[in-house]
């Protein structure tokens, strides 16, 4: 069965537009977990832009389902990784500039930096995911550090499935389905998970969740969009049934 892990970064986005109190991430995951998430996902950014120290806490300590912690290879995230324990570590490239992930993690060019990242988290007991580009050389990167995950980056095939008529018969899409497929049957012949995520919405998700293989998506913005209209649980329902509905 496939399975969602709804990113509450962009609740806390609107709570640090005005420096208060609400919305609640934890709330939005508590939404999350009753309208069928299989676990959150947050991302403790070096800037703090949104997810602050104390919301990880919190959402590790009152949610009851998996939680996903995305984070630098640094030896600050390292750290309150191995301190909060979540479920899942997800190691990310991060610039300051950027408004949101731009890029898969460049494995291969930091391979020591990110070895010795996954070495920290594994001892810690956390399962260890790399967020990468759909690019066999990653792939074999990720498994030589050692990641018992990796999520495919999903924002060319988003961008292409946006801007190419909005349909997955168009040959461009059909070109980043099959890179993607390709990079996760890589991942699974190497032993790994393989997951998928960013920029996917109720419109492009669809071909993502029918690939072959696939455990995992993880979804944030476009689910915090439409609850501002429906509401956090009736948004997730209404996600993961689509999903649910291509990976039959």
């Amino acid at each position: 069965m496939i399975e969602l892990g709804v990113n509450v970064d962009h609740v806390a986005t609107v709570r640090q537009a005005r420096r208060t109190y609400e919305p609640d991430p934890v709330w939005a995951a508590v939404e999350a977990h009753l309208g069928g998430a299989d676990g959150i996902t947050c991302h403790l950014r070096e800037d703090r832009r949104h997810i602050q120290d104390e919301d990880v806490r919190r959402l590790r300590e009152l949610t009851h389902i998996r939680l996903n912690l995305e984070m630098a290879a640094t030896d600050e995230m390292v750290g309150i990784a191995s301190r909060i324990k979540p479920e899942m570590a997800m190691l990310v490239p991060e610039g300051r500039a950027e408004i949101t992930t731009e890029g898969g993690l460049d494995i291969v060019r930091n391979e020591k930096v990110v070895t010795s990242a996954v070495k920290r988290l594994k001892d810690a007991g956390i399962v260890v995911s790399v967020f990468i580009d759909a690019e066999l050389k990653q792939v074999e990167a990720a498994a030589r550090v050692g990641a018992s995950v990796c999520e495919i980056h999903t924002g060319p095939y988003a961008h292409t499935f946006h801007s190419k008529g909005r349909d997955a018969e168009t040959p461009q899409v059909v070109a980043e389905l099959k890179r993607i497929q390709a990079a996760g049957d890589a991942i699974r012949k190497l032993g790994m998970r393989f997951n998928a995520g960013h920029a996917l919405n109720y419109f492009n998700v669809q071909p993502i969740a029918a690939l072959d293989g696939i455990r995992e998506l993880h979804i944030g913005h476009a689910i915090v969009s439409r609850a501002v209209f429906v509401g956090m649980r009736e948004a997730v329902r209404q996600m993961k049934a689509l999903m649910v509905q291509a990976a039959r």
